[in-house]
């Protein structure tokens, strides 16, 4: 019949759900002799990737049997979000529960060394400040306001910050963690949260507003990503609007140059209003400023037009919008509205559902701690990190930055 080790045993009772079994039903169900099954069961609670759990009394005479789930503990991720507005971190279990979180400083313009530099220390005393801090680390999930080639974890094409560019994420942070580091675009890993917050929406799409603009697309349940990682790269596609607007990628038209937080902000300050960034945009928003949520939905508008062609080649179920744009209210969500529904093909909108994020700062986070916990339960991933079962996997380093 083969060898049948521990992680064989764990993939397997992870396949049959959230509940515990006996030793008698695992045998069976596995059709393995009960030695071999209770043998691989002390493998898998000392490396903390199965757990006891309560007895069920039985009608039967006689003491009830002991049972065991397939529940990580003591093992978690780290999943890090870096934005041009926001920085934060987290701490997930292996269920993809985040335990706890934290914002930190840091700007992106100061060059890479010091961003992540600053997420590892932020890491670190995250988990020491936690309950957790005896936790074993599995992987580290990074989500990154660039485009991303997310097999080599190297931002690419990122025009106005040249030391990001083709810089190596992972070997920095090989510093500071001893297990796999991922990294992937934020508009993908918004993506990835979103859907695993909406598990019936579908096909999707999720748009990002806020610095720049992104989206990240959901097919068959899986993130499309593309030949090279370019997928869902709409700030980059021209809109009507303003045609001759010069964008940072050296062209003119672009969308993230008339309907990003930035190019709102400048389109306000010209008007005289004390606007410099994206949260500039939204507090003046969100304090009835009209001229702010004219320009807030003007540039829905502007997204509505882009995604309508979308629209018609992808036929989404949802398209959920995100990003610091959408806290000014649902300015930004009604202007997309607005213009999908009028100009898209009815056949195209039937049933269509564009949403507000449920998590319009955090939905990148999720994901990327999505990202972290399915790498970390992979089989591969599972057997390098637990050969045969046994405790001692690697975790989190130093990372006093």
């Amino acid at each position: 019949m083969g060898s049948f080790d521990a992680i064989d045993l764990f993939s397997f009772g992870r396949g049959l759900g959230d509940r515990s079994f006996t030793l008698s039903e695992l045998s069976e169900l596995t059709g393995r002799a009960r030695s071999t099954v209770a043998l691989r069961l002390e493998e898998l609670i000392a490396a903390g990737l199965a757990v006891s759990a309560p007895t069920i009394p039985s009608a039967a005479a006689g003491r009830p049997s002991a049972r065991v789930s397939f529940e990580p503990v003591s093992w978690g991720t780290i999943a890090i979000d870096i934005g041009r507005s926001h920085n934060l971190v987290a701490l997930l279990n292996l269920s993809g529960q985040i335990i706890a979180e934290a914002a930190f400083p840091a700007e992106m313009a100061d060059g890479p060394e010091v961003v992540l530099d600053a997420a590892a220390a932020a890491s670190s005393t995250l988990l020491k400040e936690s309950d957790h801090a005896g936790w074993r680390i599995a992987a580290v999930g990074v989500g990154i306001a660039l485009p991303v080639f997310h097999e080599e974890g190297r931002p690419f094409n990122s025009t106005n910050l040249p030391e990001w560019d083709h810089f190596d994420v992972p070997g920095h942070l090989a510093k500071y963690f001893a297990v796999p580091v991922l990294v992937d675009n934020d508009a993908n890993l918004m993506a990835l949260g979103e859907h695993a917050l909406r598990p019936d929406a579908g096909e999707m799409i999720a748009v990002e507003a806020s610095t720049g603009i992104g989206a990240g697309i959901i097919s068959n349940g899986t993130l499309f990503r593309g030949a090279k990682g370019a997928a869902g790269a709409i700030g980059h596609i021209p809109v009507p609007r303003e045609a001759d607007v010069p964008c940072i990628c050296g062209r003119r038209g672009c969308l993230v140059a008339v309907a990003s937080g930035p190019a709102i902000a400048a389109s306000l300050s010209a008007q005289g209003l004390p606007a410099t960034t994206v949260d500039d945009v939204v507090e003046l928003a969100l304090s009835g400023n009209l001229e702010a949520i004219a320009a807030v939905r003007r540039a829905g508008n502007d997204i509505g037009e882009v995604l309508t062609t979308c629209i018609s080649f992808f036929n989404p179920a949802t398209i959920a919008i995100g990003g610091r744009l959408t806290t000014a209210g649902n300015h930004l969500v009604a202007g997309i509205r607005e213009v999908v529904y009028q100009k898209a093909t009815p056949f195209a909108t039937e049933g269509l559902a564009i949403v507000r994020s449920l998590e319009p700062v955090r939905a990148a986070l999720i994901g990327a701690g999505i990202m972290a916990t399915e790498y970390a339960l992979s089989e591969d991933n599972l057997r390098r990190l637990v050969p045969g079962g046994a405790a001692g996997a690697p975790s989190l380093l130093v990372a006093e930055g």
